[in-house]
């Protein structure tokens, strides 16, 4: 187990360690696409009461300043930490995300619809996180 100070050195801290992150962390991290493009950030997580296992990043997409910005709801099962990008990467790219199911600033989806989580994971050819 590492100490206090041996994290610190590593430049973590309490609340991050190799293997894990507070999800206060996750919000702001970049996202990246295969080809290293920038995509955009995590705005926000969706996590699955029950279980406490992640569902949903939402990233936040285009715009400028907050003007224009779409949230897009990905399955967190697509996203994959790349410490030397210091981000998320996805194998997406900017065509099928610009297509993807999103919602405009104060247009939050009815998340508690298991219709909203399945419209996502078909979009994505996933596996349904919870529903």
């Amino acid at each position: 187990m590492q100490t206090d100070l041996s994290m610190e050195k590593a430049g973590l801290g309490r609340s991050e360690t190799h293997d894990m992150i507070a999800a206060s962390k996750v919000e702001g991290t970049y996202v990246y696409n295969l080809q290293g493009e920038h995509l955009g950030h995590i705005y926000d997580t969706m996590i699955e009461k029950r279980s406490g296992q992640i569902a949903y990043a939402v990233m936040s997409f285009g715009g400028f300043l907050g003007i224009g910005e779409q949230y897009h709801p990905l399955p967190w099962s697509m996203l994959e930490y790349d410490p030397a990008m210091g981000g998320y990467r996805v194998d997406l790219d900017r065509d099928v995300l610009e297509g993807a199911p999103s919602y405009a600033r104060g247009a939050e989806p009815d998340w508690a619809d298991p219709a909203y989580g399945r419209s996502v994971d078909d979009y994505y050819r996933r596996k349904p996180a919870i529903y």
